[in-house]
C-alpha cells in the first residue's frame, strides 16, 4: 500500500492506494496518527482504492469519532463505485461525510 498525505493549514489530505485490508489497515492507521497533528478537516481520497475491508472501515470509524471529538471533520473524496458499494452495504455512507 502506498499512502502520500498533503497538509495545507488545518486540512490534511491522505491518499491511499491499493487495498485497505486487515494487513493493511494498522499502516494505514499509524499514517493518519503521524499526520492528523492538529488538523481540524481531514480528507481521504480513496479514489485509488480498491478494496475496502472491515478493518480498513474500522480505522474509518475510529478517525470520524477522533474529529467529531475535536470539533473537526472527516470527508471521503473521489471514492469509486467499488468503495462506495461498500459503504452503502454497510452504512458508511450515512456515517462519513462523501464526496
Amino acid at each position: 500500500m502506498i499512502i502520500t498525505t498533503q497538509k495545507n493549514g488545518k486540512t490534511l489530505l491522505v491518499v491511499p492506494e491499493g487495498r485497505i485490508d486487515t494487513q493493511t489497515a494498522p499502516e494505514f492507521e499509524q499514517k493518519l496518527s503521524e499526520e492528523l497533528g492538529d488538523a481540524t478537516e481531514l480528507q481521504i481520497d480513496l479514489g485509488q482504492v480498491n478494496y475496502i475491508s472491515s478493518a480498513g472501515l474500522r480505522v474509518l470509524l475510529a478517525y470520524t469519532q477522533e474529529m467529531d471529538e475535536r470539533g473537526g471533520t472527516i470527508k471521503a473524496i473521489n471514492v469509486n463505485d467499488i468503495v462506495r458499494k461498500i459503504f452503502d452495504l454497510t452504512g458508511f455512507l450515512d456515517i462519513l461525510g462523501i464526496e
